[in-house]
């Protein structure tokens, strides 16, 4: 069988199924990423002594707003696995997820005072969450192999950062 333009239907589908393989691939890089920020996150937090009772839909100090975000970008890891693969929408799942754990590293930071080591952990994720940024954003849309590459690349140095700070 062909489709109108001529091409047969066997060749669509295998075009179709590499496709599907190749988004179900970026899903899985992209939830994987957005997994690790939200463990650094939560990571964070309860090195800082913020609980998720303290989670308030009106944050009104660093910590309810540490603690409000952690909740937001557990949910939506959560519901991403719920979802069809799309790159686009799974790259902001983990840009989001970035900067929730810098927010949670800036007040692990605080917590933490001026320790070098607790700096260069809010330094990685906050280089996490550009990278993560650039992966999501207008050029790649969560498709572009360079970009997720250095954004993986960020994540991976923001997990060392945070187990050198003592907050994993």
């Amino acid at each position: 069988m062909t489709t109108p333009n001529g091409t047969a239907q066997s060749e669509v589908t295998k075009v179709q199924e590499g496709a599907g393989t190749a988004e179900e691939a970026l899903r899985a890089r992209h939830a994987a990423r957005a997994r690790s920020a939200v463990d650094r996150a939560l990571a964070a937090c309860r090195h800082a002594g913020v609980h998720d009772s303290q989670a308030k839909l009106v944050p009104n100090s660093p910590e309810s707003k540490a603690a409000h975000a952690v909740r937001l970008s557990s949910e939506a890891v959560e519901a991403l696995a719920k979802s069809a693969p799309d790159p686009a929408a799974d790259a902001r799942c983990a840009r989001n997820a970035a900067a929730t754990a810098t927010v949670a590293a800036q007040v692990a930071q605080a917590h933490d005072g001026s320790s070098e080591r607790a700096e260069a952990a809010y330094r990685a994720a906050l280089q996490a969450s550009m990278d993560a940024a650039a992966a999501a954003g207008g050029q790649g849309l969560g498709r572009d192999e360079e970009l997720n590459a250095k954004a993986e690349a960020a994540e991976a140095a923001a997990v060392t950062a945070a187990r050198a700070a003592g907050w994993l």
